[in-house]
């Protein structure tokens, strides 16, 4: 069967097209793609850019169809997630894989990955359970992050200009839910905890610099992909410093891709001895939503990826109401 995947060829262009495998490695494993997700944000982010070609996409679930010679761990048939690209096979290094649960829907897992994005913040914030917390953006990477902190215990504020995701977020049992930041509630201002930014958007965290505690967090998790207001930067510091603010990156890289403890046999290979990992986050992520402790019902708009070009424009039109768009790689025409 011809392998495809889509591309982004110069600016605003989005094509399916023919791709081919490389040799596969004694560490990897390669099969079927099932689904891919869309992350918005970041992709039509990259569609803008200025670097061409772009083979967009991170999170894919498939079916493992090839083992190389060195794979333990792993077999034929197994149902993995990994951070995939938009393409209609998937290679990569087992040890940067995630089993999913036999009954567990291969667009729910796709979340997993998502989940990510604020899961290393929610490991590295001094705010403990029962402290406020208000998350603003509630697009996907937001609406994720508020349920694992609500879950986690915390007391989570949604801050969502958008009509339409603040009734998504209501609904789905995040209670309090705000169309811009409030800062005329006294038991909110100077109380919260931490604030996390999904939007990217300037306005919003100066916002949130000035409705923390003292000695409270300002996390920047939404990339900010351009700028979006006539702040000054004086305005920013002004808050940081006079309210005693850390503000800083919600870079979900902080931890490393995998934990490697100290060994003296493999010393020279290196070791981090990190309690964390990307992949641990990935995999409690995976247990969430495998037991329905994030609700995502309905959430989800499935595609096929045979025309890339409407999807995308689709979503610059912000004309799909579902915050989750997963490719269907078995709804593609080489597949029919």
């Amino acid at each position: 069967m011809q392998q495809q995947e889509i591309c982004f060829p110069g600016k605003g262009q989005f094509i399916l097209q023919h791709c081919e495998p490389s040799p596969l490695r004694p560490n990897e494993v390669r099969g079927r793609t099932l689904a891919t997700l869309v992350s918005p944000g970041t992709e039509l982010a990259w569609a803008n850019g200025e670097e061409f070609p772009l083979r967009p996409g991170y999170s894919a679930v498939f079916e493992v169809e090839e083992l190389g010679a060195d794979v333990t761990g792993g077999a034929i048939g197994d149902r993995l997630f990994c951070m995939g690209s938009h393409r209609s096979f998937q290679q990569v290094d087992i040890a940067h894989t995630v089993s999913i649960p036999g009954d567990m829907k291969s667009e729910i897992a796709l979340l997993a990955r998502l989940v990510g994005v604020s899961m290393t913040t929610l490991m590295t914030t001094r705010a403990r359970p029962g402290d406020s917390v208000v998350i603003c953006g509630a697009g996907p990477v937001g609406y994720l992050a508020a349920h694992i902190f609500q879950l986690s215990g915390y007391e989570v504020v949604v801050v969502e200009p958008d009509a339409r995701r603040r009734a998504q977020a209501h609904a789905s049992g995040l209670k309090s839910v705000f169309a811009a930041f409030p800062l005329d509630q006294p038991a909110l201002v100077g109380h919260v905890a931490l604030v996390v930014d999904c939007s990217g958007n300037e306005q919003a965290v100066l916002d949130g610099c000035r409705i923390v505690r003292q000695h409270g967090e300002v996390v920047l998790v939404g990339v900010p992909w351009r700028r979006q207001s006539e702040l000054s930067a004086h305005e920013l510091l002004n808050a940081v410093f006079n309210g005693f603010v850390e503000l800083r990156s919600g870079w979900e890289w902080a931890f490393p891709l995998v934990s490697r403890p100290f060994e003296w046999e493999q010393l020279l290979e290196g070791y981090n001895n990190s309690s964390q990992s990307i992949m641990k986050g990935f995999r409690k992520a995976m247990s969430w939503l495998a037991q329905d402790r994030i609700p995502v019902e309905g959430m989800l708009c499935t595609q096929t990826p045979d025309d890339p070009q409407r999807v995308y424009r689709a979503l610059l039109d912000r004309s799909i109401d579902e915050p989750f768009v997963v490719f269907d790689w078995g709804l593609t025409a080489a597949h029919r």
